[in-house]
């Protein structure tokens, strides 16, 4: 939602990663309307990832279903979010995994180990370890180490996994206040990669009240230790001022920091320069 960051996002995975890129101006995506948003991308999921921050999903949809008329994965894959969370509409898990399926196969690895989980989980989606095997190894061929790190465990009893790789187990069966508690456990511990879940699921306010301050916090605390996905969330907010305040320098700054790890949201946004300002 995750961020496209992310909105990635929500949802530890999610919440709203991949093109969620910075732009030169707030108040052009905030007056932006539907053929800015298909002329320029990065522009709409900018505007949709701010007011998913605030809480307005409907507008957040808005802008995520537009895109997704042209196959947006990033945009896809947060409408599945919204779905399957029940964010500003009823839960709904079919219309999750269709939306996962399609994002998914637009490339998306966030979806792609999203849906690997869910299948391999078997909770809230019909258990299917083959087709968790499939969607998992896109999502670990595109670089994503969770993925990897699942697939070696693939089918394995839940009590001889790793605590981490409990913890989203349990994210995955929808026991979300179980795994923000072994992720909050794991994070006071030192382990960044737990860090960023939790922060993740402090800006959805899944199995913890949501606080924006709370998410910045722990996002920072594992962006310094070192990791891509929260330097790019922490990116973020710095851009958006939501969490954060506004500073563009920091943002740039931090944004590097991931790219310079390859994190993909990181390196599309500065791909993209021209247009977004980020150089």
């Amino acid at each position: 939602m995750t961020p496209t960051g992310d909105i990635d996002m929500i949802h530890p995975r999610t919440l709203l990663g991949a093109a969620l890129v910075v732009l030169t101006s707030v108040s052009q995506a905030q007056d932006s309307h539907r053929d800015d948003w298909l002329r320029n991308p990065a522009m709409g999921n900018y505007k949709a990832y701010a007011e998913f921050k605030m809480a307005h999903y409907a507008q957040a949809r808005e802008v995520w279903e537009t895109l997704a008329e042209v196959g947006n994965g990033d945009a896809l894959f947060n409408l599945g979010i919204l779905a399957e969370d029940g964010l500003g509409e009823p839960k709904n898990m079919k219309k999750a995994e269709t939306l996962y399926t399609s994002s998914a196969h637009a490339g998306n690895f966030k979806a792609q180990y999203r849906l690997g989980m869910l299948y391999s989980a078997g909770t809230l989606l019909p258990r299917d370890v083959e087709r968790a095997r499939i969607f998992l190894m896109l999502a670990a061929q595109g670089g994503d180490k969770d993925a990897t790190a699942t697939l070696v465990t693939l089918g394995q009893p839940t009590a001889s996994l790793a605590p981490y790789q409990r913890a989203e187990f349990l994210n995955a069966t929808g026991e979300h206040t179980q795994a923000a508690a072994l992720y909050r456990q794991l994070a006071e511990g030192g382990d960044r990669r737990a860090q960023t879940r939790l922060a993740w699921m402090f800006e959805a306010g899944r199995g913890v009240v949501r606080d924006l301050a709370e998410a910045a916090r722990r996002f920072e605390s594992a962006a310094v230790a070192g990791e891509a996905e929260a330097q790019y969330a922490l990116a973020v907010m710095y851009r958006t001022g939501k969490g954060r305040e506004h500073d563009v320098a920091q943002s740039r700054a931090w944004l590097r920091k991931a790219a310079g790890q390859s994190y993909p949201p990181a390196l599309a946004a500065l791909g993209s320069g021209e247009s977004t300002g980020v150089k």
